[in-house]
């Protein structure tokens, strides 16, 4: 029975993400030439999610300030779910449903790139950063799961999984996630000449 079922859990993991690779290519591009286009301009990407999606939010921020597979210039990508004083005091004086929109309004500027990561699509604090980006003039991201949840509803560009499952929709926000670093990362490597 466990092998069954692990078996079950790489499969359909292994269906979404052909799914995404399909129906998904086109946006993917179109979502790194926009970053890409963000930082030529002298812009920054801001990045946010919670829990698995917080994770995941850093794990981009960082492909791209560092490296995915080969160092070039570091890209400006920040998380906002790293500072843990911001987060506990924006949580504790105003709302948690603030903690990523109070770092929109003190970090985003027009031009910029807002990329919120929501499994259900529905965390009110994702929507409410989305709202504030669009608001400041940022352009909106959004990686979600099954369409026709709320935060489709509020981004420019939105990249949804047709499941319910939180870990399946991460594994392919995970790899959408790569594609997107690859993408940009390839633009910014020089020529050798």
């Amino acid at each position: 029975m466990v092998q069954t079922e692990i078996s079950d859990f790489f499969e359909e993991a292994s269906r979404l993400l052909l799914e995404c690779s399909k129906k998904d290519c086109l946006l993917l591009k179109e979502i790194a030439r926009k970053i890409i286009s963000c930082f030529e301009d002298g812009g920054k990407l801001l990045v946010f999610g919670n829990g698995g999606s917080a994770s995941q939010a850093q794990h981009f921020a960082a492909e791209l300030v560092n490296k995915l597979s080969v160092y070039r210039q570091a890209l400006p990508a920040i998380a906002l779910t790293t500072d843990s004083s911001i987060l506990t005091s924006v949580g504790n004086d105003l709302d948690f449903s603030d903690i990523f929109s109070r770092q929109i309004e003190a970090l985003g500027c027009a031009g910029d790139v807002a990329w919120g990561l929501s499994t259900s699509g529905n965390s009110s604090n994702v929507i409410k950063a989305i709202d504030t980006a669009k608001q400041a003039g940022l352009l909106t991201i959004c990686f979600t799961g099954k369409a026709g949840n709320e935060l489709v509803k509020h981004a420019d560009i939105c990249l949804t999984v047709a499941s319910q499952n939180t870990a399946r929709i991460q594994e392919v926000h995970l790899c959408a996630g790569h594609t997107v670093c690859e993408l940009v990362e390839a633009h910014f490597i020089p020529e050798k000449s």
